[in-house]
């Protein structure tokens, strides 16, 4: 009987396919494909634009520790016709990316409320408390 559902939905799924038109990508144009190898000091640079507006800058140099020192950028179109806009450096810092879009933590000193306060007191005071009476911070 499973053998018998499986055939059927099997047919069913090749007649639903035979009526689904095929979708092939756009094909999208390379405006500018440019590669700098490194030179004798390890400097390199690329440059990258498509049809479609996706770009992608990138330039290097040889760390001072002997890593590689990379700043660049890229974006690409939104929906909304905007466009994404990403910075970015990369050396012995680690990756720092930039955008408008990359979220934000919040600026710090931000008011801190009162019970958080109060809880900090309270363990000062505890923590006196204990000092005084000779007591460890288990007890």
């Amino acid at each position: 009987m499973a053998m018998k559902i499986a055939f059927v939905l099997l047919f069913v799924a090749l007649a639903v396919a035979d009526k689904m038109p095929i979708v092939n990508p756009p094909v999208v144009a390379i405006l500018k494909n440019e590669q700098h190898t490194p030179d004798e000091f390890g400097n390199h640079n690329s440059d990258f634009e498509a049809e479609n507006g996706i770009e992608v800058h990138i330039s290097g140099s040889q760390g001072e520790s002997g890593g590689a020192n990379v700043i660049g950028s890229w974006s690409y179109p939104l929906e909304d016709g905007s466009k994404a806009e990403f910075k970015f450096v990369a050396d012995e810092n680690g990756y720092q990316p930039e955008s408008d879009l990359l979220p934000v933590a919040p600026h710090f000193p931000h008011p801190i409320p009162q019970f958080v306060l109060d809880q900090i007191e309270f363990a000062r005071l505890e923590d006196e408390r204990r000092a005084r009476e000779g007591l460890s911070a288990e007890e």
